[in-house]
């Protein structure tokens, strides 16, 4: 992939899961690689897989952190060509018994985490007159899933930011994409937070059964170098990818089959 190689791309959330897939892919194809996260490292494990990486390890969250950050990463590599936001949290619990906190929590690591690191990487691409933005959404963020009510509000804002920031900057010849993965074989579920909070743990989850990490990097890869605004990540043919569709050709239909699949609680 000679329009890879080269290319500077900084990856969050990619210590595991669709972020170490990505970085392992893009590595092998002779891209210079920005690995960010929390766990140094698990990062340093990825890096060790990715020559010429840089690991920059930080919490997301801490928004007035990421300044100094950016500068410095934009020091080192000269420019960031692709940031792929992929970093973030899911959540298992029902709304009538998730926490505040909880929402807070998941609104501030899936869509404002993400939404200040480009706002400060952004300018350099726009003076540049190139860059790529990749948002990784989730089917969550075009499709209401019981147990999922803060990911789905928080992915939903991430794919309507998407789409309304590549309006706009489309202009400076910069692509923004969104990933919609249906289920990828990750830790997600088991990092997933239960309504108070804490973390539901490894055990019975729909992703545990969906394609690898390398099939999903693959696809993703496809998509950005195919130009495609957005980019469906899954087993063709799979039900969550169905939902897709089922959500613009037939709403009712769908908003039915997730009120079919919602757990009934006795109150």
């Amino acid at each position: 992939m000679s329009n890879v190689a080269g290319k500077i791309i900084w990856i969050t959330g990619a210590s595991s899961g669709i972020g170490k897939g990505l970085a392992l892919a893009l590595a092998a194809h002779g891209a210079r690689l920005v690995l960010s996260g929390r766990n140094q490292a698990a990062l340093d494990e990825v890096a060790a897989q990715c020559p010429g990486s840089i690991v920059e390890a930080f919490e997301g969250t801490d928004l007035d952190a990421l300044p100094t950050i950016v500068d410095r990463v934009q020091a080192v590599t000269g420019g960031i060509d692709w940031l792929v936001n992929n970093a973030g949290i899911s959540q298992r619990s029902l709304a009538l018994d998730t926490d505040f906190s909880v929402y807070r929590t998941i609104m501030e690591v899936d869509f404002f985490a993400p939404l200040r690191l480009t706002q400060l990487v952004l300018p350099a691409m726009v003076a540049r007159g190139s860059g790529r933005i990749i948002n990784n959404a989730s089917v969550a963020g075009k499709v209401g899933s019981p147990l999922r009510t803060g990911y789905c509000a928080a992915k939903h804002a991430l794919v309507g930011w998407s789409d309304a920031m590549r309006a706009e900057i489309s202009q400076y010849g910069l692509h923004v994409h969104v990933l919609t993965p249906g289920f990828v074989a990750t830790g997600i579920g088991a990092n997933a937070l239960r309504g108070d909070g804490s973390q539901k743990g490894a055990g019975d989850d729909p992703v545990d059964a969906g394609i690898s990490i390398h099939e999903a990097a693959a696809q993703i890869i496809a998509g950005i170098l195919a130009d495609k605004p957005e980019i469906p990540v899954g087993r063709e043919g799979a039900p969550e990818m169905q939902l897709l569709d089922l959500k613009r050709q037939d709403p009712e239909g769908c908003f039915a089959m997730m009120a079919s699949m919602a757990p009934k609680v006795a109150r």
